[in-house]
């Protein structure tokens, strides 16, 4: 199994499935609302073919088997949410509609709850026009790629059928979606420091804008929100976890202690330091782990990443005695290591960090309400406790692509890669890969010295526009 470390090139890390699957991404099925995959037909399908999928999976039992739908506030969201509750009820299943919740929240009230599975509708962190399908199993977590295959053959066996798409009107339950919340404020005992706290929430215009505020509200922290005026085409536009330009004003401006940015369904969130600095996700998890080892909450000293994860992170756990195993982009592969290691803590450098013991997911919320309580124990500024982890210079240079040719049907792309990985040797890594949700090859170059960093990046960007580029 091929590892994105020092003086080793990784090409292609992006999924470890042997099986080619046409539908599902490393996120879900994602594209354009109305457009396939998210035409009338096709969703409707998914609802038709999840529910076959339950139906056949299912002990005999004579209650009849629910799932439990979310979504994010794209002005798509409900219609295609509707779309997929007609087929699960064609499908004799039925829908439980919680409206406007982070994806988190549908994992753990479909994990806590008696649903057969659960979906989110949502594009996370992309533009309004955009959405997708997220299915979680049972238990709370991604399906896993042989689910989702036989899952997608599921889809075009019924798309064949040419059946004609129904919506489901939805009545949304207010109380249901609250359980979420309690979950996510009992995951700690809150701290009387933490009202000391004057924090800035970015709620991107997106699935935390009400429960966003609520957590801090409860929490007793003096919060100033914005983007929390979702109007179905202003999710994460200029705002959010990709935008965080808004939020380091107002940090600096009102002398906050804290920003905090989610991302368009909230599985993910990124910080601002009381000094401005933005704050991702290795630094979250440098900080966590050794809030949980203290606590002796670190089974088996280990954090899993992924091949994106800064080697400064890496160093700095080993100076601790924590492990950092690496895995694939896609925070269901690091839960999925997670799993298999008993570990209780990962993430992404994107702002998406699984806390397993209170989440079987990526949650903003619970990163942020853990991130707040390391700063109550600690007692010490984000800016002082940020500094802990020295980052390696690195750069990653997107490109878009006609399509996703094979690196090795390429021999100038891969021997390009291998000339700069000799050119750095230990001093540095390179990583390749297409993008899971979107038809982009994803450059990055790490290294010790800046200039080696820009030099490399540009060299080999030049090189794979000119061979692959759209």
């Amino acid at each position: 199994m091929p590892r994105g470390r020092k003086g080793m090139v990784t090409i292609g890390f992006g999924s470890w499935s042997a099986m080619a699957k046409h539908l599902f991404g490393t996120d879900g099925i994602r594209g354009v609302a109305g457009e396939y995959p998210l035409d009338d037909a096709t969703v409707y399908a998914v609802g038709l073919a999840l529910a076959r999928h339950i139906t056949a999976r299912r002990s005999r039992d004579s209650t009849p088997p629910e799932v439990v739908v979310g979504m994010d506030t794209r002005e798509s969201s409900r219609p295609l949410a509707e779309l997929l509750a007609g087929g699960l009820e064609v499908g004799g299943v039925g829908v439980r509609f919680v409206d406007v919740l982070p994806t988190a929240g549908v994992a753990f009230l479909t994990e806590g709850g008696d649903f057969a599975a659960g979906v989110m509708i949502s594009a996370s962190h992309n533009q309004f026009q955009d959405n997708g399908i997220k299915v979680f199993g049972s238990s709370g977590f991604k399906l896993p790629d042989a689910e989702e295959h036989e899952l997608e053959t599921g889809i075009f066996r019924s798309l064949e059928q040419k059946p004609q798409p129904r919506r489901k009107p939805l009545t949304a339950e207010v109380t249901l979606a609250e359980r979420y919340l309690q979950h996510v404020l009992g995951i700690v005992k809150p701290s009387r420091t933490l009202s000391r706290f004057r924090v800035v929430v970015d709620c991107a215009n997106g699935a935390a804008f009400r429960f966003g505020p609520k957590l801090l509200e409860s929490l007793n922290v003096a919060a100033e929100v914005i983007g929390n005026e979702p109007d179905g085409r202003n999710i994460n536009l200029g705002c959010g976890s990709l935008h965080l330009e808004r939020l380091q004003e107002k940090v600096f401006a009102s002398k906050a202690d804290l920003g905090i940015a989610f991302d368009g369904d909230a599985d993910r969130a990124l910080f601002v330091a009381d000094d401005g600095a933005i704050v991702d996700g290795d630094v979250v998890l440098l900080l966590a782990a050794g809030y949980l080892d203290q606590r002796n909450h670190l089974p088996g000293k280990l954090v899993v990443g992924t091949v994106m994860a800064n080697m400064g992170l890496e160093k700095a756990l080993a100076e601790a005695g924590i492990e950092l195993v690496r895995t694939a982009v896609g925070d269901k592969y690091v839960l999925e290591e997670m799993n298999r290691r008993g570990a209780a803590l990962g993430g992404e450098q994107s702002g998406h960090v699984i806390f397993r013991e209170y989440a079987t997911t990526g949650d903003g919320l619970v990163t942020g309400r853990m991130l707040l309580e390391v700063l109550a124990v600690s007692q010490k500024p984000l800016s002082e406790l940020r500094r802990r982890l020295q980052v390696f210079p690195q750069k990653l240079e997107n490109i878009r692509v006609k399509q996703k040719t094979p690196f090795e049907q390429v021999p100038v792309l891969a021997e390009a890669v291998r000339g700069v990985e000799r050119e750095l040797g230990d001093r540095g890594r390179v990583l390749v890969r297409y993008s899971g949700t979107e038809p982009l090859v994803r450059i990055m170059v790490e290294a010790q010295d800046p200039a080696d960093v820009e030099r490399h990046t540009g060299r080999l960007a030049r090189i794979f526009r000119a061979e692959l580029g759209a």
